[in-house]
């Protein structure tokens, strides 16, 4: 990027992606893997969907935690989602 652009707000350029991640099948729900970029870093996070009702529910979420490499953070990400279905199961939606 030339000087110019970096003193009149060109920006760094385009952000780097992360590859997707596939959904991933546990006791009836489908995790989504999504960490979050966070200062180099990224925040543990992963969508959960389940059929309540006949109905197709959503919980997002996001932890503060944060882990340097990303496919740990899938990892992890992975775990935490099983962890609360696991806890709470379809009381995630309500």
């Amino acid at each position: 990027m030339s000087f110019w652009s970096r003193l009149f707000g060109g920006g760094p350029g385009p952000a780097k992606t992360e590859p997707q991640v596939e959904a991933v099948e546990y006791n009836g729900f489908r995790i989504f893997p999504a960490p979050q970029p966070a200062d180099g870093q990224f925040r543990i996070a992963a969508r959960i969907e389940g059929e309540v009702n006949g109905e197709t529910k959503v919980h997002e979420l996001i932890r503060a935690d944060v882990i340097r490499d990303h496919g740990e953070a899938v990892e992890a990400s992975i775990r935490k989602a099983r962890q609360m279905i696991d806890e709470q199961g379809a009381r995630l939606f309500g």
